[in-house]
């Protein structure tokens, strides 16, 4: 009997842990093989014969040949091996790792993290999102390392009792713009939430990376009506026009369309603008604001880019369908006003400082100034994805007058 394997459980019983030292034990064990347990718990016949019967195990009551109580042999059985039989694994965790990230993840996979075994038999989820191809950015995981390093407190971050001294009609235009900034960032945040559900869970730096884009949207919306209401009661005017263009980002079911329109287009556009802001703004608040703002958009487009970037590389033809999405939303807004005359008003006055002639001129040449520079700038970022400068130049003059 020198060959069979032997445990001691002393008085342990089954309801205060013991199977895990069996389980333990029988690790060890071939299928087949036998584990002798003693024990002195006066359970210890009823819960391991429960138990084993449970997990699969053949076991044998034994006279207690060593005054130690209740003596049992536990023969393993293959329940277990059968049971992991048909498990297979989901890419790995190290997306460095070669196969690491599959390109159509199973649906039985589920929530499983990547580089778990899977046990078969498990539900399938729908997520329809589950295409490497479509939602895929190699940045992905070092934008999200980027992003959680730089996330700032505002009730730290900023300093809201730093002084505000400009003219109370400067203020009524910086409530207008905070007010402008609000409902744009709403859209922001609800567009990348949106799609959240809909990502395989094996994409998960994707994930990571747009919830914690969500989080800067939701803390750039608690700073902008903080400001706004600062020394004011209410916010300011929101229009039909700014909204029906919001309503189009919401409405782009499609995940390459609806980033390239969001976070290409309209979030590198609010990137001039809030720098623009941030150099023309009447006080340290908002100046401070504004900058720390910047800094996450900044990421966002950097994720949309990436993001298409891949996708044109293994889809050429997605190209023609980023045109049309610029065309189509540029028709459905075509009889809208465009950006809120409040907000433009209020840029003016922002840059000018004051309500003298020459400064009014100054302003309004700042504010034209910004338009041809967000209009710059999406000419650079389409350049980027392959458009070529006419191409470029013609798709950005039709992109919404309400910036985003």
């Amino acid at each position: 009997m020198s060959d069979i394997a032997r445990l001691e459980l002393n008085g342990l019983g089954f309801d205060h842990g013991a199977h895990l030292l069996v389980k333990r034990a029988l690790s060890d064990i071939p299928v087949g093989g036998s584990l002798d347990v003693f024990g002195s718990h006066a359970e210890l016949p009823v819960h391991l014969r429960a138990w084993c019967r449970s997990q699969g195990h053949g076991v044998e009551m034994l006279p207690d040949g060593r005054g130690l109580g209740p003596t049992a042999r536990v023969v393993r059985g293959s329940a277990e091996s059968g049971r992991w039989k048909d498990a297979e694994p989901t890419g790995a965790p190290d997306r460095a790792l070669a196969g690491a990230v599959v390109d159509k993840p199973k649906a039985q996979w589920g929530l499983a993290a990547r580089g778990a075994r899977v046990e078969a038999g498990g539900p399938a989820f729908n997520f329809p999102l589950s295409d490497k191809d479509v939602v895929w950015a190699d940045e992905a995981a070092a934008l999200y390392a980027q992003a959680a390093a730089a996330q700032w407190d505002p009730a730290t971050a900023i300093d809201w009792s730093a002084p505000i001294t400009h003219p109370p009609e400067i203020e009524d235009a910086v409530v207008q713009v905070m007010t402008f900034l609000v409902e744009n960032e709403t859209a922001a945040l609800i567009v990348p939430a949106s799609f959240l559900a809909k990502i395989h869970p094996h994409f998960r730096e994707v994930l990571q990376l747009l919830a914690i884009q969500a989080a800067d949207e939701a803390r750039h919306i608690e700073c902008f009506t903080r400001r706004a209401l600062l020394l004011r009661q209410n916010l300011g005017l929101s229009t039909a026009g700014g909204q029906e263009s919001l309503k189009t980002l919401l409405e782009e079911p499609d995940f390459a369309l609806a980033f390239f329109l969001l976070s290409v287009l309209g979030e590198g556009s609010f990137l001039s603008l809030l720098w623009f802001l941030h150099a023309n703004a009447p006080d340290p608040v908002t100046r401070e604001v504004c900058r720390l703002a910047a800094q996450d958009e900044a990421r966002h487009v950097a994720f949309g880019l990436a993001h298409l970037r891949r996708h044109l590389g293994l889809d050429p033809g997605l190209r023609g369908r980023l045109a049309v999405a610029v065309e189509r939303r540029h028709d459905a807004l075509r009889n809208t006003d465009g950006l809120n005359e409040e907000v433009f008003d209020a840029l003016v006055l922002l840059a000018a400082g004051s309500w003298e002639p020459a400064d009014i001129a100054s302003g309004y040449a700042r504010v034209v100034a910004l338009q041809k520079d967000m209009d710059r700038g999406r000419r650079q970022r389409l350049e980027k994805l392959g458009f070529p400068d006419d191409e470029a130049e013609a798709l950005s003059a039709l992109h919404t007058r309400n910036f985003m």
